[in-house]
C-alpha cells in the first residue's frame, strides 16, 4: 500500500495514495462526551493516521448479529466487512483527485432512520467522483439514544439540549469548510447531499442559522420534505414521557444517572420502550429544539433559493408518499425560487430478486459500488450508475445535471428524469406507486 502526506490547519496527516485517488480515513472531527454538544479538532499532535475507518455509533450491529436482525440490507451493503462501535464516533472519510486542485466538495450524510448506519459500509465510496474531479467526505454522528435523546430535564447554560447527531453533522461540515482547502478542495463550492435520514437532515441544515450561506447547492434522495412537510417533528416536552420510559428501563433516576450507564445498557433500555409500537419511531427523530432546528423556520415556504437534485425509488417504503412530498416541494420551488430545481425517479429494477428498486438501491449507481454488491448485474446497470454519476458532477460543478449522457433533464417536477434502461424525462408513475405503497415489496432502511 502507498501512502500520502498532507498539512492541514491541524497538523500532519497520512492518507493511502490508492490507484484512482486519495483517501483519508477516520478523521476525527470532533470530540463529545454523551449527550453535550461537540467540540471541533482544531489541533492533532504529532501524524494524524488516516489510514483506518474511525467507529461508527452504537446501534443493533453492534450487539446482535447485523446478517439475522436485518438481513436484505446486510447482503447489500455489509456482508464480509468489520466495523468498530463507540459512542465516540465523530469521524469523516474523504476521497480526493490525485491532482486536486480548487475542486468542488460532495459532502453526504449517510441514511438509517436516525438510528443505524454508518460512513464506511461497502456502496459508500468516493472514488468515482474523485475520478471525475470532485472530492467527495462522508461522515458518522451519533445515532438512536446516543445522539437523538431529548427529554425536558437535558440542559446546559444555553438552555435546552437535543439533536445531538445533527450538532456532530454540524461540526463535521464545519470542520469540511476549515480544512477541505488542504486536500484541493474549494470550501466555497460545496454540495450536501443526504439519503433517507441523511436526506432529511440536509433538509434540517438548509435552514440551520449554523450553515446558512455555507453550502451552494443540495441533493436529497428518498427523504427529502418527509419532516417539514408530512412527519413534522416534535417538542422536546412531547416526546419527554418515552424518554422516562427508557430511563426506568435503565434504571435510572435522572438524565445524571442516564448518562453515566453502559451503552449496551442504554440501547436495550431505549429498544424495550420502542418495542412493539411503530408510532415511537418520531420519538428518536430530530425534534423542536429553537437552535438547530426552529418551528419558525423549518417550513416549506422558508425553503432557500438555490439548486437542488431530489429523488426517489420506484419500489420504496411509501413511493406514493415520496411522490407526493416531492411534488409538494417542486411546485413551491418552481413557483417561488429562481434556481431549478431537478427531480428524478430510480425505475431500475435491480436484478438477483424480485425487489424491484428498493430504498436506497440507488445508491449503488450513485456511487458507482455495484461491483461490491452481490447481484449479477448487467451492462445496463453500469450505464445507467454512470449517468448518474454524471449528471452528480455536472450538477456539483455548475448547478445542473445536464450532460451528454443523458436526454435534456428539465427542472420540471411534473416530469422527472427516469433513470432506467431507457434514461429519459418521463410523467410520475402514480398508479404503480399507489400499487406498490399499499401491496409491494419495498425495503425500508
Amino acid at each position: 500500500m502507498q501512502y500520502i502526506k498532507k498539512t492541514t490547519p491541524c497538523g500532519e496527516i497520512k492518507g493511502i495514495d490508492g490507484e484512482r485517488c486519495l483517501e483519508f480515513r477516520g478523521i476525527r472531527y470532533a470530540r463529545a462526551l454523551r449527550y453535550e454538544k461537540p467540540v471541533e479538532v482544531t489541533h492533532w499532535e504529532g501524524e494524524y493516521d488516516a489510514t483506518h475507518f474511525g467507529a461508527c455509533c452504537y446501534q443493533h450491529r453492534a450487539f446482535e448479529d447485523d446478517a439475522v436482525v436485518n438481513p436484505f440490507y446486510h447482503k447489500e451493503f455489509r456482508a464480509g466487512l468489520e466495523f468498530t462501535y463507540s459512542e465516540d464516533c465523530q469521524f469523516l472519510n474523504i476521497w480526493a483527485p490525485k491532482d486536486a486542485e480548487n475542486c468542488p466538495v460532495l459532502v453526504f450524510i449517510h441514511g438509517g432512520s436516525f438510528t443505524g448506519g454508518s460512513a464506511d459500509e461497502g456502496h459508500i465510496k468516493g472514488e468515482r467522483f474523485a475520478e471525475k474531479g470532485i472530492i467527495m467526505v462522508a461522515m458518522n454522528y451519533r445515532l438512536g439514544p446516543f445522539g437523538f435523546c431529548a427529554h425536558k430535564d437535558l440542559k446546559d447554560e444555553s438552555g435546552a439540549l437535543a439533536n445531538f447527531g445533527l450538532y456532530d453533522q454540524t461540526v463535521a461540515f464545519e470542520w469540511v469548510l476549515h480544512n477541505i482547502a488542504a486536500f484541493g478542495g474549494d470550501p466555497e463550492n460545496i454540495t450536501l447531499m443526504g439519503q433517507s435520514a441523511g436526506a432529511m437532515s440536509v433538509d434540517i441544515h438548509l435552514n440551520n442559522p449554523r450553515l446558512k450561506g455555507k453550502f451552494k447547492r443540495a441533493i436529497m434522495l428518498s427523504g427529502s420534505g418527509l419532516q417539514r412537510c408530512l412527519l413534522k417533528p416534535l417538542s422536546i416536552q412531547k416526546i419527554t414521557p418515552f424518554w422516562d420510559k427508557v430511563m426506568a428501563y435503565a434504571d435510572a433516576s435522572s438524565i445524571a444517572e442516564l448518562r453515566a450507564i453502559r451503552p449496551q445498557k442504554l440501547y436495550y433500555a431505549w429498544k424495550k420502550a420502542c418495542a412493539g409500537n411503530p408510532l415511537t419511531m418520531p420519538y428518536t427523530f430530530p425534534v423542536y429544539d429553537g437552535k438547530i432546528l426552529s418551528k419558525e423556520t423549518f417550513r416549506l415556504s422558508a425553503i432557500p433559493d438555490m439548486p437542488y437534485i431530489i429523488g426517489s425509488t420506484c419500489t420504496d417504503m411509501f413511493p406514493i408518499v415520496l411522490e407526493g412530498v416531492d411534488k409538494k416541494w417542486g411546485a413551491f420551488a418552481q413557483k417561488n425560487n429562481t434556481k431549478p430545481c431537478y427531480f428524478f425517479n430510480f425505475n431500475r429494477e435491480l436484478p438477483g430478486d424480485n425487489m424491484g428498486a428498493w430504498h436506497a438501491a440507488d445508491l449503488l449507481y450513485v456511487f458507482s459500488t455495484l461491483d461490491f454488491n452481490w447481484r449479477p448485474f448487467e451492462e445496463i446497470d453500469y450505464i445507467i450508475s454512470e449517468q448518474i454519476s454524471d449528471a452528480f458532477v455536472a450538477f456539483a460543478e455548475n448547478d445542473n445535471p445536464n450532460g451528454a449522457a443523458i436526454p435534456n433533464w428539465e427542472a420540471d417536477y411534473r416530469v422527472p428524469m427516469s433513470f432506467d434502461e431507457h434514461s429519459a424525462p418521463a410523467k410520475w408513475k402514480t398508479k404503480e406507486n399507489l400499487n406498490v405503497t399499499f401491496n409491494g415489496k419495498g425495503k425500508t432502511i
